[in-house]
């Protein structure tokens, strides 16, 4: 399976606690800096890579990007509403009239710009919701994102790209709007009344974990409705996004994810297996190197796995003879 990441993850690692970043070298670095930074210590392990619009990737600096990218890919934009100060109560879901024009045009040209590099574009509203009971006028911000993102996916769609949506439950915002599977599952269905049908699911694994959503059953009930889109690999403790190293937690987890995935199909037609890691005090370069080394492990466990065996188990719903399956395929 190709793999993909977020130049985020070579950032100075700011927290609200240490603005400057636990990795304050590398804040004065242009989008350029961070890429080749990526590309010398990376090589092959990583595909293509992933950008927020306008913040990482825009027109002004894409030529140089890709130079510095230097054959690799640029597999999806995302969306960066969250990372302008205009947006602190709301982009797509703003009350103020000005402020929502304002973000449904920037994802409009976000939608677009992805479009026009072949790339997907991922919708993360993580601004898109509410802090406080009382706040916010629940009925019309739903409307207002769905509207707002069927705008964005119906710019993307003469592209022939696909829109990704990815949920969390809560940060920026402290009650993100869209914050768990079905919720995304209902801005996806509502567009498709509309005729829309070019929006899927994003997958980041900590933000299934910190809802207690099994990363397995989810990617089941997605592939089997189509809606698999892509997955942003990481792991953490649970209460928050802590975009970890892969396997450093959830390990039974991330395994069974990597049985059902073999299961979909995923991968084979062009999916990546894209890294969201924001790894606060480690290397950039160690902790992606990890991620995507122990992977790689998982994955292998998976395919040593008796699937013909483990099905027969499932449908016996006998929990001792799947883990007599899967220990032997680690090796027991």
């Amino acid at each position: 399976m190709k793999t993909s990441l977020g130049i985020w993850a070579f950032g100075s690692m700011v927290t609200r606690f240490v603005p400057g970043g636990y990795q304050p070298d590398h804040g004065g670095e242009s989008t350029v800096d961070r890429v080749r930074r990526a590309v010398d210590g990376l090589g092959d392990l990583i595909d293509d890579y992933e950008f927020h619009y306008p913040q990482e990737l825009s027109p002004e600096n894409v030529d140089a990007v890709r130079d510095a990218l230097g054959g690799h890919g640029i597999y999806c934009v995302a969306s960066g509403l969250h990372l302008d100060p205009r947006f602190g109560r709301g982009g797509l879901v703003s009350p103020d009239a000005d402020t929502r024009a304002a973000a449904r045009k920037l994802t409009r040209e976000a939608a677009a710009f992805a479009g026009e590099l072949g790339a997907h574009f991922i919708v993360w509203p993580g601004i898109e919701g509410y802090n406080y009971p009382f706040q916010t006028p629940y009925a019309e911000s739903w409307a207002w994102l769905i509207d707002g993102v069927g705008q964005a996916a119906e710019r993307a769609s003469p592209h022939g790209i696909k829109i990704f949506l990815e949920h969390k439950n809560s940060e920026p915002a402290m009650k993100i709007l869209m914050r768990n599977v079905g919720m995304t599952l209902h801005v996806i269905h509502k567009l498709r009344a509309q005729g829309i049908d070019n929006v899927s699911v994003n997958m980041d694994w900590q933000h299934l974990i910190m809802n207690g959503e099994n990363l397995a059953e989810y990617a089941a009930l997605l592939a089997a409705e189509g809606l698999l889109g892509h997955q942003h690999a990481n792991s953490g403790w649970g209460t928050f996004d802590d975009d970890n190293m892969v396997g450093a937690t959830a390990f039974m987890e991330t395994l069974e994810l990597a049985v059902e995935l073999r299961r979909a199909g995923y991968g084979e037609h062009g999916e990546r297996l894209g890294f969201d890691l924001y790894p606060y005090t480690e290397d950039a370069v160690g902790a992606v190197k990890r991620s995507v080394l122990q992977w790689r492990f998982i994955d292998g466990v998976a395919g040593r796995i008796d699937d013909a065996a483990l099905r027969q188990a499932q449908q016996e719903k006998d929990a001792v003879r799947a883990y007599e399956l899967v220990y032997a395929a680690l090796g027991a």
